[in-house]
């Protein structure tokens, strides 16, 4: 039996890393960020953590698109994971991302953008939708996001939501 990867996910920190997500992503083997990632600078902060894979959002600057992909397909244990920023969720899925689900067919499908969290089961597509919320200080929510979950033999468990102040 291998050992289970424990995932940090987050997004939209808009340039701004809150210094609780280093405590709380500090037993994770890798961090997942869905974009809106705001300066380089953040993710140079979460690479001190545990590397880092990343999506491109949509205020993301030259230097930010010229380093990560607006999508990334990858596996992790045997787990099929698409993640983008812009891609809605369960039944109002982004027009450029649905066709890809239906594709790629992933176990796991992240995004960003919208700045609320969301976790749903899609029985349609049988995947299991993740939005971390916002993890940043700009936008209109009042409570920041980030989720911790861990992947092992080809499962997704013991997934937390973990909630603070935006301010910091």
């Amino acid at each position: 039996m291998t050992k289970a990867l424990r995932i940090g996910l987050l997004s939209d920190t808009h340039g701004w890393l809150n210094p609780k997500i280093i405590k709380h992503f500090a037993n994770v083997d890798q961090i997942w960020h869905a974009g809106d990632i705001g300066s380089l600078e953040v993710i140079e902060e979460l690479e001190e953590i545990a590397p880092v894979k990343a999506v491109y959002g949509n205020v993301d600057d030259f230097d930010v698109r010229r380093t990560f992909p607006e999508i990334l397909e990858f596996k992790e244990h045997n787990v099929k994971v698409l993640m983008t920023h812009i891609g809605g969720y369960p039944g109002h899925y982004s027009p450029n991302i649905k066709q890809r689900l239906y594709e790629v067919k992933p176990k796991l499908f992240i995004c960003g953008h919208s700045h609320i969290c969301k976790v749903m089961n899609d029985k349609t597509l049988g995947l299991l939708h993740i939005n971390p919320g916002a993890a940043g200080r700009q936008g209109f929510h009042e409570i920041s996001t980030v989720v911790k979950f861990s992947i092992s033999n080809e499962q997704i468990s013991d997934l937390e939501v973990i909630e603070f102040s935006k301010h910091g």
